[in-house]
């Protein structure tokens, strides 16, 4: 049995011919369609000054999201810490998680993008410091009680939906990173199966159960088409155009291909890297089934700006080709294991964690699998708008 994501950073390049507002719109359209049809999780990712317009407030559209689906589990992936006040962001939290009826979870990174940290006027060197103390805060703040905050009296209300608030993830592609997740968040989502180990390490170390191996599943982007090759023409443009703006952006930031991203200029090479497929409805369904019972999907329809017609013609063939060929038994919400051993969907975590502390360095600019609650995805659903 399979399990399915969607995730949204929004990118309108102007190649895409579609207004902000159709993508806004087209993205709640398809929220709620995977919504009905079962899907387990809709990530949200964050940056700022993004001449694509990338989403730069996912709490903001995570509040839209709750009030448009009933069962999706939402995730914002991820957080940058020092970009937010720590007591702020814990109110915008808290309502988020009301409004949803305690369906978001969060992730807390140190972020990598220069040019944003030079925005809102924020030191790099205290990314870790300040993804440390946001955890802290955050998790003070959920408990209803006055606490101190930098030396100021502070009380957050209301609380979240969910005890406790929302889970807190950490992301990242070091050991420095694993180790932290391990040290102070409730998960941790690795852009690469390799520090998992420092991951489960570090928990052993403190005495907490081991969450066993990593469990992570395929992680690349895919689009479904009746011809791939007229497929791959209608969305080679929006994949070089991400591929090449991710690219950039971990140069920049001093991550380089460990985050996953370089810049292209040949659309057949970025073809033939495998990091952009195009896929026909069987070739998907044999693939589910070539990963075994905990099968794992990640839609992220308006990659790079795909219009949203194009983006449809994708979901639709899911819907109708793919979808009737899978197991439609239910399963538990916790029965998937995940990479935080507490269940299994998928998410893109943009979260690189560039030079910082020592050796710590890479990137999760890709889908990742999220540890997440999960459901199962049941045909039905009404049939969005193209």
């Amino acid at each position: 049995m399979s399990y399915f994501a969607l995730r949204f950073d929004l990118r309108n390049p102007p190649l895409a011919g579609t207004s902000m507002q159709e993508r806004y719109q087209a993205a709640l359209d398809m929220t709620e369609w995977a919504d009905r049809l079962g899907f387990v999780s809709v990530t949200l990712s964050e940056h700022h000054g993004s001449d694509d317009g990338y989403l730069p407030s996912p709490v903001a559209m995570a509040a839209a999201i709750a009030a448009r689906t009933q069962t999706i589990r939402i995730t914002i992936a991820a957080l940058v810490a020092a970009f937010h006040d720590p007591l702020r962001l814990a109110e915008d939290i808290a309502v988020v998680d009301l409004v949803s009826g305690g369906r978001l979870d969060v992730v807390i990174t140190n972020g990598y993008v220069a040019r944003e940290f030079a925005m809102f006027d924020q030191p790099l060197s205290e990314r870790a410091r300040r993804t440390g103390e946001m955890v802290e805060t955050l998790r003070r703040a959920w408990s209803g009680e006055p606490f101190e905050f930098r030396g100021r009296a502070a009380r957050v209300m209301p609380t979240p939906a969910q005890p406790g608030g929302p889970r807190i993830l950490l992301g990242g592609s070091s050991e420095a990173a694993a180790r932290r997740a391990a040290r102070i968040g409730d998960g941790f989502i690795p852009s690469t199966p390799e520090v998992w180990k420092y991951y489960r390490d570090e928990l052993v170390n403190l005495g907490r159960p081991d969450p066993g191996p990593y469990r992570g599943g395929d992680t690349g982007f895919f689009h479904l088409a009746s011809d791939p090759d007229d497929g791959w023409r209608r969305i080679g443009p929006y994949a070089m155009h991400e591929a090449n703006s991710y690219g950039q952006w971990m140069a920049d930031g001093g991550v380089g291909a460990a985050g996953g991203y370089v810049p292209m200029t040949d659309l057949e090479a970025l073809r033939a890297s495998g990091q952009y497929r195009v896929m026909t409805p069987a070739e998907l369904v044999a693939h589910l089934h070539d990963q075994g019972p905990h099968g794992v999907a990640a839609f992220h329809p308006m990659m790079g700006g795909i219009p949203p017609d194009v983006a449809w013609s994708s979901l639709r063939l899911f819907e109708d080709e793919v979808l009737p060929l899978l197991s439609e038994r239910p399963v538990g919400r916790e029965s998937e294991p995940g990479p935080s051993g507490r269940g299994s969907g998928r998410q893109h975590v943009d979260s690189p964690s560039g030079p910082a502390e020592g050796q710590e360095r890479g990137a999760t600019d890709q889908p990742l699998p999220s540890s997440a609650p999960v459901g199962r995805a049941t045909r039905g659903g009404p049939r969005g708008t193209a």
